[in-house]
């Protein structure tokens, strides 16, 4: 999610927890915690393919999170005041504002790598877009109400009922997902596709209207269903993917990384005798968040090089045009 989102749970968080005469500080020192596992951002690792698939890495693992919580509870117990006086309170604190950070990252398309450092492909429940401020706002109002008056005992309860609001919002937003992969299942198996590989993902800003991607041999299908639509159907168009040269370029680390990283939701063009991959989940046709330009035609072998990230062109019609697709197919 993005980092106003994180900063926004990880007050709340500590805003919910912390005794009364310490919520000022709590709200502060949560946001700042929720927002600690995303300074991997600051490590450059050499190249755009390692920079895009290492970020929500080790800084987002539960196996690195609890302990690493643990000693900055330690520490912060020999010299904080706060921490002193409500030690319990306050492993709490930081303990869940560290986890719930990539545990919400993972409900997003990008991907995050919750299991680290095993090599098990990344997490993307894929049922929140990066930015929803459906979620955030019920969070960032409380948090609000509760810095005007932090001592006020009702300020914690006004807190978690924020907290329980966007709870319910992300709980809506599983159920929504389910709701449009049924009808994906629906219109795939008319199409004799019932075992295609299926990404549903939300639209920007709702968990109303749904993308949906399916994998075919010759490329791929994109479509959209709303729930608000009561229609069991799902129409999709077809597009094609250069799957002969992104297999035959596969022993080049960028692009093998790039497929486990993705999931293999990728599509694969070639372009002045360069390979670029796109990575599907995040955009819509025809504009796309991440392509990279990963490898260089050779005789007869693609040849690795200094990858690149081709920055997209936002086109805000095509954004509208999805959202007319809200109201009807």
């Amino acid at each position: 999610m993005d980092s106003v989102t994180q900063a926004v749970l990880g007050a709340a968080i500590g805003g919910a927890i912390a005794p009364a005469g310490q919520r000022r500080k709590a709200l502060l020192a949560g946001a700042a915690l929720g927002t600690l596992p995303d300074l991997d951002v600051i490590i450059d690792y050499g190249d755009a393919v390692a920079n895009f698939t290492y970020h929500r890495g080790f800084s987002h693992s539960l196996f690195v999170l609890p302990p690493f919580a643990l000693l900055l509870w330690l520490a912060l117990r020999g010299w904080w005041a706060p921490v002193r006086d409500a030690p319990w309170r306050w492993l709490a604190i930081i303990g869940l504002a560290l986890v719930t950070h990539p545990l919400l990252d993972a409900h997003t398309a990008y991907g995050t790598q919750l299991l680290w450092p095993l090599e098990s492909p990344p997490v993307m429940w894929a049922t929140l877009f990066i930015i929803d401020p459906l979620f955030t706002l019920p969070m960032l109002v409380a948090i609000v109400i509760a810095a005007a008056w932090p001592a006020k005992r009702s300020s914690g309860t006004v807190i978690r009922a924020g907290l329980l609001a966007s709870t319910l919002y992300l709980g809506w937003s599983w159920t929504a997902q389910s709701i449009v992969a049924g009808h994906a299942r629906d219109a795939l198996a008319d199409r004799g596709l019932s075992g295609a590989p299926v990404f549903v993902t939300p639209t920007p800003f709702n968990t109303l209207l749904w993308r949906v991607v399916v994998l075919t041999n010759e490329g791929y299908l994109e479509g959209f269903d709303s729930v608000l639509v009561d229609e069991a159907s799902l129409e999709v168009s077809a597009y094609r993917s250069d799957r002969q040269s992104l297999l035959a370029a596969d022993t080049v680390w960028a692009v093998s990384r790039l497929r486990w990283f993705s999931r293999e939701f990728v599509k694969a063009s070639v372009v002045d005798d360069r390979l670029l991959i796109t990575d599907l989940r995040m955009g819509q046709e025809p504009v796309y968040v991440f392509t990279h330009v990963v490898a260089a035609r050779g005789n007869p072998h693609w040849e690795p090089i200094s990858t690149e990230l081709i920055s997209p062109t936002i086109d805000e019609r095509v954004l509208l045009d999805a959202w007319r697709r809200m109201w009807t197919h």
